[in-house]
């Protein structure tokens, strides 16, 4: 009889999430740890395995466990391990899939990027559905993405293909990215970028705009949505410059694996058709003719609570 459930893994900066996943996509049970508390790599695993018992425990047994998907930042596919990850506690090459295997009794264990997880989660739950050739981006505190052609996850040759956040978009007096180059698309369309937007338009410019009534270093993507949805026009133009730097990137996108769908995830899409509307005549504008309005634009159909530990556990079905 087939295992009917398996277990998803989001592993941030601050905290990690899992929960046990059915085949339908519900989170029957879930539960989380501090990650930035455990600057011992052996020590969180050991709560991280207590935190696995408690909730196999409540599934039944890990007989019932069919595999465990793990997202992760620099999550290699290919070799399980977390490379060399700027945002984690733990420095240089950590075999993660390994170690959870081993202190879950050999529960067979796949790890992922966290975007790469998005997208297949997107593909077995959500809004890519059906769908064989598509592309993810993650609007977050940086832009990661997933890209799936033919049905497959593009992995490259060493497992980190993908990272369309950091495609050059400007390169006259780029902003500085912390990959250490300058004018990757995440430093201008990621919620951090967006920000930043606004404190150089507040400097640069002298209009009046809500946004002046806070401290400028303190300014979030949040704030300049909350003003731009109370009818400030300063706000409102820098989501529709945010939008129309989107759109051009994704008509280059476009051109290379012609998918179905850009699924849009991560919680700058809060921000809705304030930034969907300029994306799509952003894109539409900057689009070779062969493709066009041939790719839909979409958000994520995943609940975003629970998104992150949905893609990771998608990762568990396809374990052999």
């Amino acid at each position: 009889m087939e295992k009917p459930y398996v277990i998803g893994i989001d592993l941030g900066a601050t905290n990690t999430v899992f929960g046990i996943v059915d085949a339908r996509g519900t989170i029957l049970y879930s539960d989380s740890i501090k990650t930035g508390k455990y600057v011992n790599i052996d020590t969180y695993i050991s709560e991280l395995s207590k935190g696995l018992e408690g909730i196999i425990e409540q599934a039944g047994s890990k007989e019932h466990i069919k595999g465990i998907g793990v997202g992760a930042p620099n999550g290699n596919y290919f070799t399980g391990c977390i490379d060399f990850a700027a945002n984690l506690p733990w420095k240089g090459r950590i075999p993660l899939a390994q170690m959870i295997s081993d202190s879950t009794d050999g529960i067979p264990v796949a790890l992922t990027n966290d975007a790469n997880a998005a997208a297949i989660g997107e593909m077995t739950y959500g809004a890519a559905r059906g769908m064989k050739d598509f592309i993810v981006i993650t609007l977050g505190t940086g832009v990661g993405s997933g890209i799936v052609v033919g049905g497959n996850l593009v992995y490259g040759h060493d497992g980190f293909a993908g990272e369309l956040g950091h495609v050059i978009i400007r390169r006259e007096n780029g902003r500085l990215c912390g990959c250490g180059r300058h004018g990757c698309l995440e430093t201008y369309t990621s919620a951090t970028g967006v920000a930043r937007t606004a404190k150089e338009l507040l400097i640069q410019r002298t209009d009046d705009s809500l946004l002046r009534r806070l401290e400028p270093e303190n300014i979030t993507s949040k704030d300049v949505y909350d003003a731009a949805m109370e009818g400030d026009k300063l706000s409102a133009e820098i989501f529709e410059t945010t939008g129309e730097i989107l759109g051009e990137a994704f008509a280059d996108f476009i051109a290379f694996s012609s998918p179905e769908a850009i699924i849009l995830f991560g919680g700058l899409t809060k921000a809705g058709n304030l930034l969907m509307d300029p994306i799509r005549r952003s894109m539409d504008r900057h689009v070779l003719k062969v493709f066009a309005d041939k790719t839909k634009l979409l958000f994520s159909e995943l609940n975003e609570s629970d998104a992150a530990v949905l893609g990771a556990s998608a990762l568990g079905w396809e374990i052999k």
